[in-house]
């Protein structure tokens, strides 16, 4: 796809033409042009206001009587650090129209609007029906600035959205960004850059910043990561090791880890190859019960060996059945195999079991994940200890598909098997 600014456009502020773009920022425009939405995680100095003005004067251009938004965390810091930028990027002999107080401009020829906004003030960005917006800084900005106001404004024109922003720990923008990767989200696609890779912040200054800055503030700042949560349970989980979007279903059997919390309901699905552990899939249910996941289970795989790796308290409680039966027992009448310990394992073994599939001491990487599997890869990135303690912080809601993940790998990779005697109930 073929993307160009007007020649009109072309002024002697050259920062603002396609040619002059870094290669990353011509990638973002060019080939994420083949997509409605995306999100663009990058590090600090990568040239983020630069691209956002150039991909509005763009979308202003192509076509007349465009509506573009560019939208900061404040109004403040649209006027401070964007205004300025986009008036030198128009030729004067190309605005039709000025309003310093609204910080709007109306280009000629095509009557095309470019606005900047604050998202502290939600009510002015109410009730417009929007061609394209930038969200710069979105860690700053509120989802429901996304998801009740603006994207109903880009509906009724299929409006298309670029987010852009510097992480700043497990937020919104992290979901978002998880959310563009998975290849079923097709109008999605995501990006990320470090600061070295936008080319605008010299080597030497990088050096200085290392020595300044704590290395969590770095890799957040500067590699633009949001891998650097302290005191990670399952830290040697890493994205560009244990996530594959070549893990596919095999048609091997069906091991299931399931979690048995009401709210929600969670299993992940994977198959064992050989020495590894492939998740291809997984399944949420809110506010579910174990007869609620044992129907999907039957709906996904009819007629296939499903083998369930449940928590072992699940022979004695139940989640949400008739009297006298019990979490194991529902999922021994849909025909399903049980494997689980005769007690529950301790948290500790379970942690350390996982951490070691992910990543042993030879390097070894032997748990891959689909993307697809967002809340399972978000629960192995984002779980952390509580403060001062060796126990998993439930409080954040992310321990349930990592539970799940525990009971299958401790029976199927158990670090120590003394002691571990199986309980297997064959389904009726």
């Amino acid at each position: 796809m073929t993307m160009e600014l007007l020649p009109s456009q072309r002024s002697n502020k050259s920062e603002y033409s396609l040619d002059s773009l870094t290669f990353p920022q011509r990638k973002i425009m060019l080939y994420g042009a083949n997509y409605r939405f995306r999100v663009v995680v990058a590090g600090r100095r990568f040239g983020k206001t630069v691209l956002g003005v150039t991909e509005c004067l763009y979308h202003a251009q192509k076509a007349p009587k465009q509506l573009v938004w560019y939208i900061a965390p404040t109004y403040r810091m649209a006027k401070e650090l964007v205004w300025e930028e986009l008036k030198e990027a128009i030729p004067k002999e190309n605005i039709a129209y000025k309003n310093e107080s609204e910080l709007s401009i109306t280009l000629k020829n095509c009557g095309s609007k470019i606005v900047l906004k604050g998202a502290d003030n939600p009510d002015t960005l109410r009730g417009k029906g929007l061609n394209f917006v930038v969200f710069d800084e979105v860690a700053d900005i509120s989802s429901e600035t996304w998801f009740k106001v603006i994207y109903p404004a880009l509906t009724d024109k299929q409006g298309h959205a670029l987010f852009i922003g510097t992480p700043k720990g497990y937020n919104w923008f992290y979901d978002l960004y998880l959310f563009a990767q998975n290849p079923q989200n097709n109008q999605w696609f995501s990006f990320s850059y470090t600061t070295v890779q936008g080319g605008n912040v010299t080597p030497e200054e990088l050096e200085y910043a290392k020595k300044a800055m704590s290395h969590k503030q770095y890799q957040q700042e500067f590699e633009a990561s949001f891998e650097t949560l302290m005191d990670r349970v399952y830290s040697s989980f890493n994205r560009h090791q244990n996530i594959d979007s070549g893990v596919d279903d095999y048609g091997l059997p069906v091991l299931i880890g399931m979690d048995f919390n009401i709210n929600p309901m969670s299993a992940v699905l994977a198959q064992r190859i050989n020495n590894e552990l492939h998740i291809f899939d997984e399944i949420e249910i809110q506010n579910g019960n174990t007869e609620e996941m044992c129907r999907e289970l039957i709906n996904r795989f009819p007629d296939r060996d499903v083998r369930v790796y449940p928590d072992p308290s699940g022979k004695s409680r139940k989640t949400s059945a008739l009297i006298g039966t019990t979490d194991h027992s529902i999922i021994q009448s849909y025909g399903f195999d049980i494997l689980a310990p005769n007690r529950a394992p301790l948290i500790v073994d379970r942690v350390n079991e996982v951490n070691a599939l992910c990543c042993n001491t030879a390097g070894q990487h032997r748990l891959l994940i689909h993307p697809r599997c967002i809340k399972t890869i978000k629960s192995l990135e984002g779980l952390t200890y509580k403060e001062g303690t060796s126990i998993p912080d439930k409080a954040s809601g992310l321990d349930h598909m990592v539970d799940g993940l525990g009971y299958l790998v401790h029976m199927e990779f158990p670090i120590n098997s003394r002691g571990l005697v199986q309980m297997k109930l064959l389904g009726l």
